[in-house]
């Protein structure tokens, strides 16, 4: 049982302390909706989540809220390590004991990692029915999961994705701006910029810091693998888990049956469930991403292979090193996912002999399809690249076609249909 006091502590010790500097994100959120559901931002580990917070927290600040009315605790504080679901109501009635004036009032409550408490969506709940109230949660990967809070709280939630940086957020970082006309040295630094994200990623801290980059995303590496996967689901099997950590990040498109034989091949043995297990684990804690295949048959898009993403580029250069059609195929995905596009609900990849890396689909329509091709420059991995995109906008009817490229900009008309070519960085920031 949590002693009041202490309670009373955290609170007030919010409302004396200054809100840090901010590196306003993409992400756009309404502080006020006029139905009774709980903001959850929902993310990777490191991505800035409890800084996002913090800058909604701001952001009602300015509009003349007082901060009085504003409650903001941490769950992962030292002094809250063994709060129960019982505390939480000794929690808020200290908030009104110290302000009672609220009790009359809108308030806004920000809940950062609340699922370390057990059964902790009964609390939220209740307030949702009984309080006056606009909440705000968070959580990393290891316990709050979209669809986890979506069954908990029967459909009372919002869920926002935050990732690391995007190219756009890094640029506010060091002070530049992206416009329609620049400059020769504007465009350089622009370009110095991106292909160092390109290469290294977007976590926050490592943009902050970068020469201690590599220490840190190892460590985000093992912090990730140890809470999200070994922790959370009792695995005992570190080392297997680590070895499909690296497996995917390498791969393609994974196949279960194909890695379970090559694991047979080294003399490991787990069962092919478990495999299907695990898989689901990382997808669920937003470390990589399973992309299917397009198809009008649900049942075929189910069987399909899946093509694999990671959550951020600085993974890629760690475990492969210097793979940039790989790097650049990610960071189109990340940005489509940035975009608002859900996994195999509107992003796929299309094959039918020849592939095309994304297809996004709006209702029943195919809106787009978009290569991601790093050596347009090479005559033989473009002729492939497009003669896979007007064989897919016959066959699927699209004459939206796409190539995204390293440097090359362009339009060109190929077998009656017009392609556009737009380097990444351009992509990425004017769209």
């Amino acid at each position: 049982m949590i002693k009041k006091d202490i309670f009373a502590q955290i609170i007030l010790d919010f409302q004396k302390e200054n809100l840090p500097d901010l590196i306003e994100r993409d992400l756009k959120i309404e502080l006020e909706i006029p139905i009774k559901r709980a903001i959850a931002i929902l993310g990777p580990r490191r991505t800035g989540k409890t800084y996002y917070l913090y800058s909604l927290i701001k952001k009602l600040l300015e509009k003349g809220i007082e901060k009085e009315k504003i409650l903001y605790i941490k769950f992962e504080d030292p002094k809250l390590v063994d709060i129960y679901l019982e505390d939480l109501s000794v929690l808020l009635e200290v908030f009104y004991e110290i302000y009672p004036q609220n009790k009359k009032e809108k308030i806004w409550l920000f809940f950062d990692e609340i699922q370390n408490i057990k059964n902790w969506e009964i609390f939220i709940r209740k307030i949702l029915d009984k309080e006056k109230a606009q909440i705000f949660l968070s959580g990393s990967s290891s316990k709050l999961l979209s669809k986890e809070i979506a069954t908990s709280l029967r459909g009372r939630t919002l869920s926002y994705l935050l990732l690391p940086f995007s190219l756009a957020e890094v640029l506010k970082t060091k002070n530049l701006q992206y416009k329609k006309y620049l400059s020769s040295d504007e465009k350089e630094k622009i370009l110095n910029t991106f292909w160092e994200y390109f290469n290294f990623g977007g976590y926050p801290e490592t943009i902050i810091y970068p020469k201690g980059r590599k220490k840190i995303i190892n460590e985000i590496i093992e912090v990730t693998i140890h809470r999200d996967l070994i922790e959370r689901y009792k695995l005992r099997n570190t080392k297997l888990i680590k070895l499909m950590f690296n497996y995917l990040v390498k791969a393609k498109e994974f196949s279960v049956h194909k890695f379970y034989h090559f694991l047979k091949s080294i003399n490991i043995k787990v069962s092919k469930n478990s495999l299907y297990n695990y898989l689901e684990y990382f997808n669920d804690a937003f470390i990589f991403y399973s992309l299917k295949k397009f198809s009008y048959s649900l049942k075929k898009a189910e069987q399909s292979f899946s093509k694999i993403y990671t959550v951020d580029n600085a993974f890629i250069s760690e475990i492969i090193g210097d793979d940039k059609g790989k790097k650049l195929e990610n960071l189109v995905f990340l940005s489509l996912l940035r975009k608002g596009y859900e996994i195999n609900k509107n992003i796929f990849y299309y094959l039918n002999g020849k592939e095309v890396d994304f297809l996004i689909k709006e209702k029943n329509k195919v809106k787009i399809l978009i290569q991601a091709c790093h050596d347009v420059e090479n005559y033989l991995t473009k002729e492939r690249e497009l003669k896979s995109l007007i064989k897919a906008s016959r066959e699927l009817k699209c004459s939206n076609l796409l190539v995204i490229t390293s440097e090359y900009e362009g339009k060109e008309k190929v077998k009656g249909k017009t392609i556009r070519f737009v380097p990444l960085w351009k992509w990425l920031l004017e769209e």
